[in-house]
């Protein structure tokens, strides 16, 4: 199957290549980098394990693109939030947050994008 027969998340920026970087340093991969010649605009797929992002740059959108949330599970919750923190992403909390519910323990944090979306990254205990 190929990325263009995938479901995906699609995310406007005003500056593909800041976007890219940003989830490329949280263990994306480029899978396809285009442009799209009926768009005028770069696109590029990216992906973790069963997740992929359709970026597209938009220069003609204004600064605030949408919101849009992502919730990735991650198998080392502290690892992944002390790389987040010393990569200067925007953290929604000074530290990992623990929930329980349902007989469920669940120990989670998020970050902000480059277009205000929101990345939830979250290890069930």
């Amino acid at each position: 199957m190929s990325v263009l027969e995938s479901e995906f998340i699609k995310i406007s920026t005003t500056d593909l290549q800041k976007t890219m970087k940003f989830y490329l340093n949280l263990g994306f991969e480029t899978i396809l980098k285009t442009f799209d010649r009926n768009a005028n605009e770069q696109v590029a797929y990216l992906q973790f394990k069963n997740i992929i992002i359709k970026s597209n740059e938009n220069l003609n959108a204004n600064e605030k693109l949408g919101v849009i949330d992502i919730s990735i599970n991650t198998s080392d919750i502290e690892k992944t939030f002390k790389n987040c923190k010393n990569r200067g992403y925007d953290l929604s909390d000074d530290e990992i947050q623990d929930l329980s519910f349902g007989g469920t323990r669940v120990k989670f944090f998020s970050v902000r994008g480059l277009s205000e979306e929101k990345i939830e990254f979250y290890q069930k205990l």
